[in-house]
C-alpha cells in the first residue's frame, strides 16, 4: 500500500508542466522599444518586478540570442509583436552609474539617462541578452535543468505553436502564441514549498551542506564601498547582489572593487532589486552614497541579512528565500562569518541532482 503511494506522489511530481507552474501567474507585464528608462523603472516598481521583456514591431529586430518569440493574433495568426530582449534592475543601475562618480550627482545627467530609449540599454548586463521560452509541456525536471545552469526566467505561451519534437529540455528560441506568462526560478520554489510532495521530502530534510548546494566562492563589497563602484563591480563579475562585510582591514583600492567575502562578518547586502524601492527624486540624492546607506535608506530601516549555517535544511533555506523574497541565502559560521552562498540556482541544482 505504501509502495504503491509512493509511486502515485512521484508521478504527481513528475507530471508536473511548466503549464501547472505558471497557472496562477498574471499576464506578461512587458514595455515596447520606445519606452524611457523612467516609463520601464516606474513599470517594474508598481508591479513589484525585477525585470521586464521588451517587445518591438515584427521584422526589424534580431531578438535577444538570436531568439524569434513572437506574439500573434488567436484568431488569424498575424505576428502582432516580437520579444527582442529583456530589461533587468541592473540593466538601469548599470546605465545610471556608467558615467562616473562625477556625474550620479547632477540632475540633469541622471534625467537624461533616465530619458533613454530602453532599446538601447538591453545588453548592458549578460541577463538581458539572453531570451527563452519553455513550452507548456516542459515537465518540472526539464525546467529544474534549464534553470539550473543559471537561466534566472523564461516566457512560457498558453498555447504553443511549436511541435515538441522541436524542443530541446523544453528550451525555444523560436514561439510564436497569442499570450505569455513569465516563469521565474522562484516561481519554482514557491511551487515545491506550497505543494507538499512525499518524493521531496527526503530530499528537502538533508542539509544544503550534504546536497552541495553551498557555493563557497563568495564575492562581497566593504561597507564603504559607493553604489556606483558597487554597480560597476557586480556588473563586471556578472552578479545581481553582493554581500557587505565588515572589512577594516583592507587596502583602500579594495572599497572600489570586489573583494573575497569569505571569514569576515556579513553586516548587509546589496542588490539591483533595492532600486524598487525607490523613487527616482530619492535616486538623485541616495546614488552618492556607500552601498550599505543605500540599502538602509531604500528598506526604510536597517534589514536583516537573511542567511543560514550549513546545516540549515533545504525544507529551511526555500522557506527563507521564498518568504523573504531574497535569490540568495549567505551561508555563515556560529559568529556570523561568511563561509559561502547559496543561490536559486544552487537549490534548483541540487535539488535536481537528488532526484535523478
Amino acid at each position: 500500500m505504501q509502495q504503491e503511494k509512493s509511486k502515485e506522489d512521484h508521478s504527481r511530481l513528475i507530471n508536473i508542466t511548466a503549464k501547472d507552474l505558471t497557472a496562477r501567474n498574471r499576464r506578461l507585464v512587458e514595455v515596447p522599444y520606445t519606452a524611457t528608462l523612467s516609463h520601464a523603472m516606474n513599470t517594474l516598481v508598481a508591479n513589484s518586478i525585477s525585470s521586464l521583456p521588451v517587445a518591438a514591431p515584427p521584422g526589424h529586430w534580431i531578438g535577444a540570442g538570436g531568439s524569434m518569440i513572437m506574439e500573434s493574433d488567436k484568431q488569424t495568426g498575424a505576428v502582432r509583436k516580437h520579444y527582442i530582449g529583456i530589461l533587468t534592475m541592473l540593466d538601469i543601475l548599470a546605465h545610471i552609474a556608467g558615467g562616473g562618480e562625477e556625474n550620479i550627482s547632477d540632475p540633469t545627467d541622471l534625467d537624461r539617462k533616465m530619458g533613454s530609449q530602453v532599446s538601447s540599454i538591453i545588453g548592458h548586463c549578460l541577463e538581458g541578452l539572453s531570451l527563452w521560452t519553455l513550452n507548456p509541456s516542459t515537465t518540472l525536471l526539464e525546467c529544474m535543468e534549464v534553470f539550473s545552469k543559471g537561466i534566472h526566467r523564461a516566457l512560457v505561451p498558453l498555447e504553443s505553436s511549436i511541435e515538441s519534437c522541436n524542443t530541446i529540455s523544453g528550451v525555444e528560441l523560436v514561439e510564436s502564441s497569442s499570450a505569455y506568462r513569465m516563469l521565474t526560478q522562484m516561481d519554482l520554489l514557491r511551487f515545491l514549498r506550497d505543494h507538499h510532495f512525499d518524493d521531496l521530502k527526503d530530499v528537502l530534510s538533508r542539509s544544503v551542506s550534504n546536497l552541495r548546494a553551498v557555493n563557497e566562492s563568495v564575492y562581497a563589497i566593504t561597507s564603504s564601498t559607493t553604489v556606483s563602484n558597487a554597480i560597476k563591480s557586480m556588473k563586471a563579475a556578472l552578479l545581481n547582489a553582493v554581500p557587505i562585510v565588515h572589512a577594516p582591514d583592507v587596502a583602500e583600492e579594495d572599497h572600489l572593487q570586489l573583494i573575497n567575502g569569505r571569514h569576515r562578518k556579513v553586516i548587509g547586502t546589496f542588490s539591483a532589486t533595492d532600486l524598487k524601492a525607490c523613487r527616482l527624486p530619492e535616486l538623485q540624492t541616495w546614488l552618492p552614497l556607500s552601498a550599505l546607506e543605500f540599502t538602509e535608506k531604500a528598506s526604510g530601516n536597517e534589514r536583516e541579512t537573511v542567511s543560514c549555517t550549513e546545516e540549515a535544511t533545504m525544507e529551511e533555506v526555500i522557506e527563507k528565500v521564498v518568504t523573504r523574497k531574497v535569490h540568495r541565502v549567505w551561508v555563515v559560521d556560529q559568529h556570523g562569518l561568511l563561509k559561502g552562498v547559496v543561490s536559486l540556482t544552487d537549490i534548483i541544482r541540487s535539488i535536481r541532482a537528488a532526484l535523478l
